[in-house]
C-alpha cells in the first residue's frame, strides 16, 4: 500500500513552546487514515519538523505501508533525508537517524519540498498541538509520550474443540470448552483486581463473547462488541490443521507463512486485517480514550495491537506466541507513541 505523509512542525520563538502535526492519506484516493499531533516541550523550528517526520512515518508503518512519498515545507529535512544535505547541528543528528530507522521499516520513501499552502492539514494539527499545550506541571517521560494513555488488557480467549485439535479458527462460531470457560473465569478473577476498566470490549464470536462475559461480571464494567476486533477469516483453511492447509495450498500456504500480504484461498491477508484492528483501535480510543478497558479477541488482531504498540513490522506476527486466555497490555498516548507493559502472561491459570 502506498501512502502520502503531510508533516510539520512549529515552534511560537524559536527556541519555544513547540509542536507537530502529520497526516497519513491514501496515495490512490487521498483518504486521510491518520492523524498525529504532540506537544514537545521548548525546541527549534526544525526539531519539531523531524518530529512531525517521525511520527507520520510511524502511523505509515501501522498502516503496513510498503511505499511512502513524504510532503514536507521544511526544505532542510526534505534535502537531509534525501542525502542531499549534511546534518551538521547535534540536536537534529540523532533524530534523523531515528527518521531512518522507521522509514526502512516501509522500504520505499520517497521526500519532497511543498510551499506551506499544500501543508495546510499537518499545519493546523502543529498549531492544534501548541495552543493545547501540557497542562502547568505536566511533563513528557521518558519515552516522550504525552497526555493520558488508553490502556488496553488484551486478553485472548479460552479453549475451544478446534484450539485442542491444532485447527485454523478464523470465522468458524466455536463455544468455549468445559476448560475454557474454566480459563475465562481465571483470567477474569485476575482482571477484577484492576481498577476503573471502563468497558469490556469484544469479538462478536462465541469463544470471545464467552470469555468477555465472565470478565464484565468480575469487574462489572460495561460489555460491548466491536466487528474489527473479530478473527482472520481463514477461508478454505478454517478448520483445517496446518499439514492439511499446506497439503491444499502448497504454494499460497508457503508465501502465507512470511508475506502478510498473501490471502488464504477466499480468505483475508494480515494486511486486511492490520488495517481492520487500526481503525477498530482507533474507535475504541475515541470512545474510551484516556480510559483502561479490556479487549477480548483473537490471536492475530491481539499480535496486531502488541505490533501497533511497538512500532514494529509485521515478522512480528510470525514470531510472538500467544496462548490460549494469556493476557497482555499495551498503552497508547494521544501523541502516537505507545508502550507495551506486558505479553503473555498465564501466571493466574491453573496447571
Amino acid at each position: 500500500m502506498k501512502v502520502l505523509v503531510e508533516a510539520d512542525g512549529g515552534s511560537r520563538g524559536n527556541p519555544g513552546p513547540a509542536g507537530y502535526g502529520a497526516v497519513v492519506r491514501d496515495a490512490r484516493t487521498g483518504e486521510v487514515l491518520a492523524e498525529r499531533k504532540g506537544f514537545i516541550g521548548v525546541a527549534t523550528n526544525n526539531v519539531a519538523e523531524y518530529q512531525g517526520l517521525i511520527a507520520g512515518l510511524r502511523a505509515a508503518v501501522e498502516l503496513g505501508a510498503d511505499e511512502a512519498e513524504v510532503r514536507m515545507d521544511s526544505k532542510l529535512v526534505v534535502e537531509q533525508m534525501s542525502g542531499r544535505w549534511k546534518i551538521k547541528h547535534p540536536s537534529m543528528q540523532p533524530l534523523a537517524q531515528e527518521a531512518r530507522g522507521i522509514a526502512g521499516q516501509i522500504g520505499s520513501v520517497l521526500y519532497n519540498w511543498v510551499a506551506r499552502e499544500q501543508n495546510k492539514h499537518a499545519d493546523r494539527l502543529a498549531n492544534e498541538a501548541m495552543d493545547g499545550e501540557a497542562e502547568p506541571g505536566e511533563s513528557p517521560g521518558w519515552t516522550g509520550a504525552t497526555g493520558d494513555p488508553t490502556r488496553f488488557y488484551l486478553l485472548r480467549h479460552g479453549q475451544t474443540q478446534l484450539s485442542v485439535e491444532r485447527r485454523y479458527s478464523g470465522r468458524g462460531d466455536h463455544p468455549l470448552t468445559e476448560a475454557g470457560q474454566q480459563m475465562a473465569e481465571q483470567a477474569a478473577a485476575r482482571l477484577s483486581k484492576v481498577d476503573d476498566i471502563a468497558a469490556v470490549v469484544t469479538s462478536p464470536l462465541a469463544r470471545a463473547t464467552q470469555t468477555a462475559q465472565a470478565v464484565a461480571n468480575a469487574t462489572g464494567a460495561e460489555l460491548v462488541t466491536h466487528q474489527g476486533l473479530i478473527e482472520t477469516d481463514f477461508g478454505a483453511w478454517e478448520g483445517l490443521t496446518f499439514a492439511e492447509a499446506s497439503e491444499r495450498d502448497p504454494e499460497i500456504h508457503r508465501r502465507w507463512l512470511y508475506d502478510t500480504s498473501v490471502a488464504p484461498p477466499d480468505g483475508e491477508s494480515f494486511d486486511v486485517v492490520h488495517r481492520r484492528v487500526r481503525k477498530a483501535r482507533d474507535e475504541i480510543i475515541a470512545r474510551f480514550g484516556g480510559g483502561t478497558i479490556v479487549v477480548v479477541s483473537h490471536v492475530t488482531p491481539i499480535k496486531t495491537l502488541l505490533r501497533m504498540a511497538l512500532d514494529v513490522g509485521p515478522s512480528l506476527l510470525f514470531r510472538l506466541h500467544l496462548d490460549l486466555a494469556s493476557l497482555s497490555v499495551a498503552e497508547f498516548y494521544p501523541d502516537g507513541h505507545a508502550s507495551v507493559r506486558l505479553v503473555n502472561d498465564t501466571s493466574y491459570l491453573n496447571a
